[in-house]
């Protein structure tokens, strides 16, 4: 989580620029925070005569289709508000270029996902705050299952019930 792809027309982007793209994106995702060995990028160029949009050859079209496995996206508005948090970091790289782009985000399911063998820790928990910090995978018990924060909160007291 995430895997974006990248499908550019040929030439769009030099090593440079799928080093900063890939360098903004991670940041982007780090500050929820993941893992930064969690987010990876594939450039894939497109020639002209193989990109259509609606029919038509179009040589200035970037399609960007992002998988999230980690994380999913609760409700319409944060949902809004990534899909433009995307739109405003992708700019430089699309808008301000004079290509034409679309987006997807598709919410894969968690437990259909590993990196090297190992199943991603739970969010929040001892283990994937390791991982942040190791920044890489590694195995984990069912103690780093647990969330940092506090595991059990209050319930109904003599107090509460009366």
């Amino acid at each position: 989580m995430p895997l974006w792809k990248v499908y550019h027309p040929v030439g769009a982007y030099s090593a440079q620029d799928k080093k900063e793209f890939a360098e903004k994106v991670t940041a982007m995702y780090s500050r929820v925070p993941i893992p930064k060995f969690y987010v990876v990028m594939i450039f894939e160029e497109v020639a002209a005569e193989s990109f259509y949009v609606g029919g038509a050859s179009h040589g200035k079209f970037v399609r960007l289709k992002i998988d999230h496995m980690a994380r999913t996206l609760p409700g319409p508005i944060i949902r809004e508000w990534w899909v433009k948090a995307v739109d405003q970091l992708i700019a430089p790289f699309v808008r301000d270029r004079g290509y034409d782009w679309e987006v997807t985000i598709d919410e894969v399911p968690a437990d259909l996902w590993s990196l090297q063998g190992e199943i991603p820790p739970p969010f929040e928990s001892h283990a994937e705050k390791r991982w942040v910090k190791e920044n890489k995978a590694s195995p984990y018990g069912l103690q780093e299952k647990l969330p940092v924060g506090d595991l059990f909160m209050p319930g109904v007291t003599e107090k509460s019930a009366g």
